[in-house]
């Protein structure tokens, strides 16, 4: 009997504290206070755009990691390149921090341009890269701290995948290889393998092995010039192209329904610019 008292006076103190709303919902999939920009390669110009826009300020500082390309592309003249984007859209703070020791992704002095940062753009290349260099580092735990603070973390390709939890085309040999020696991401985006590069290099049937794999996995296949803005519970589509979703269903554009689809069928929907998902319930926000 007092069991019973106690927990039906628990149960009543829970039910007052939503109601006043001093429990928060932490089950988010994307992050709870900033926003990921994940782009699938080609003209990151539009992700660009809306990664300055998400920071809220007229002029962030912007940090950019290169170190998913090889060594031969780390010099002054390619880092003027990937710089040239955001010097376009008027911004005057534009850093690049890159490192291949793990000793030096620890230290303070590398991490101080994170901290100071208000969005960071991570290039492409190969994530296996990034990886070896910053996987279980504080460089890791400084971009957290960022989006815990409202700020913004974009990436093109290999930038984009490592972004998610499952790390595919992370093998050092190939990147035709989906489940390789790295198969571990940042994991911003909770439970998800992410792709690019998707319909203009014909992998869109490539996500399927994760899929049938890991069908714990949201598997997002992203395009070129093609980006997911991923907040909270939701993500959103922006670029010209489309992305590819694996999650076990189908949704009919026509007739805007979901049909449940059997395991193992490796089939898989488009979605466009505007389109909106919710990620907890894994399901189209319906138009």
């Amino acid at each position: 009997m007092l069991f019973r008292i106690v927990a039906l006076v628990l149960l009543i103190a829970l039910s007052s504290f939503q109601k006043q709303g001093l429990i928060r919902n932490m089950d988010f999939v994307g992050p709870e206070h900033g926003y990921l920009i994940l782009c699938g390669g080609g003209n990151n110009t539009l992700s660009i755009q809306k990664l300055i826009q998400l920071t809220g300020k007229k002029s962030p500082n912007i940090v950019i990691i290169p170190t998913a390309n090889d060594d031969a592309s780390q010099t002054e003249i390619n880092y003027t390149k990937l710089k040239e984007p955001f010097l376009k859209q008027g911004i005057t703070s534009v850093e690049i921090l890159h490192t291949r020791n793990r000793d030096t992704s620890n230290s303070e002095s590398f991490l101080r341009k994170i901290k100071a940062a208000d969005g960071v753009w991570i290039s492409g290349g190969r994530q296996w890269r990034l990886a070896d260099a910053y996987l279980k580092t504080k460089v890791v735990n400084e971009l957290y701290f960022l989006l815990q603070r409202g700020g913004v973390i974009g990436g093109s390709s290999a930038g984009a995948t490592i972004l998610g939890s499952f790390l595919v085309r992370g093998d050092t040999k190939s990147n035709t290889i989906m489940e390789g020696d790295h198969t571990e991401g940042f994991g911003f985006f909770k439970n998800s393998a992410i792709d690019q590069h998707v319909l203009q290099r014909n992998r869109h049937f490539d996500l399927s092995e994760i899929h049938a794999n890991h069908p714990e996995l949201l598997c997002v296949g992203l395009d070129e010039s093609t980006a997911i803005v991923v907040h909270q519970n939701k993500m959103e589509v922006i670029g010209s192209h489309y992305i590819t979703i694996y999650d076990g269903t189908i949704w009919r554009r026509e007739t805007n329904e979901i049909i449940l689809l059997p395991p193992l069928t490796g089939k898989f929907y488009l979605l466009r610019e505007g389109d909106k998902y919710d990620l907890l319930k894994r399901r189209v926000i319906m138009p």
